[in-house]
């Protein structure tokens, strides 16, 4: 076909110009089309979440679970004594803006967040850049511990820009700058306001399965937790995305798991655990 083309090329400038037109169009489709692509397959990249949202009118639930360490072996039989479980529901009020509501069983933390698109990732501009903001509320913390405890104080925030590229069918990268601000905090162990600084990144590897990495520095200078790191991979099953991962932060909240990983991965303290999200 090509070289028929060639061929009537040379009798017809005009039909030549025609066919370079029509190809320049096509290749502008097939670009457009990858990069309309979501970066992500799951609202999360590992823990983290990811710059994908959930459409129009979409409801999702989540089931997050996060086994105990590792690295006590048959002792808790690999941490599956002690684990820790999130439950949230997602809506898309629309196709750039969604809202969710979860609650953990570690700290018995409820989360209330937003997220929303600011930027879309075109041949004009580089990247996706989607905002989010959550409200935590630490409802284990207790009177008796706390003689002057008010709700205010359970209270807790985080800010980020999710800030990602496609940069082709297999490779999306994410950079999520974040800000964490607690109104009750231990001033020996870390700092009301936290500024942290993530990288995170997916790369497919078949038509269903990617493999997945983040790392967060928290830039809290005297913290007594570990900055976070997770590995994962991603499963693509029908109607949902399913996760599993390693990690050394057992809270699977946004705000825990930033702000209270205890694990060393250079010791083996990791907890495995998976994220199921169900669309409907």
């Amino acid at each position: 076909m090509t070289k028929a083309l060639l061929f009537l090329s040379v009798f017809s400038s005009g039909f030549a110009f025609a066919q370079e037109d029509l190809l320049k169009d096509i290749d502008t489709l097939k670009t457009n089309t990858e990069i309309s692509q979501p970066a992500f397959k799951a609202l999360q990249i590992v823990t983290g979440q990811s710059t994908k949202l959930a459409a129009k009118k979409e409801w999702y639930i989540v089931v997050a679970h996060r086994f105990g360490d590792i690295s006590t072996g048959f002792k808790d039989f690999f941490g599956l004594d002690n684990a820790s479980t999130k439950l949230g529901v997602i809506y898309g009020i629309t196709d750039g803006v969604s809202l969710s509501l979860s609650r953990e069983t570690n700290m018995k933390t409820f989360e209330g967040a937003v997220k929303y698109k600011l930027v879309k990732q075109n041949d004009n501009f580089p990247v996706d850049i989607v905002g989010y903001n959550v409200m935590g509320v630490n409802t284990d913390l207790s009177k008796d511990n706390y003689p002057f405890l008010t709700f205010g104080d359970r209270l807790s925030y985080l800010t980020q820009a999710l800030i990602s590229r496609r940069f082709n069918d297999k490779l999306s990268l994410q950079l999520t700058p974040s800000f964490v601000h607690k109104n009750l905090y231990e001033p020996s162990v870390e700092d009301k306001n936290q500024f942290l600084a993530g990288l995170g990144g997916r790369y497919k590897i078949s038509k269903r399965i990617s493999v997945n990495a983040e790392y967060f520095v928290n830039f809290d200078s005297h913290s007594f937790y570990k900055n976070p790191l997770s590995l994962g991979v991603d499963i693509e099953t029908g109607g949902h995305v399913f996760q599993l991962l390693f990690t050394n932060s057992q809270i699977n909240s946004d705000i825990g798991y930033l702000t209270n990983a205890s694990g060393e991965w250079g010791k083996g303290h990791i907890f495995f655990g998976f994220n199921l999200y169900r669309v409907f």
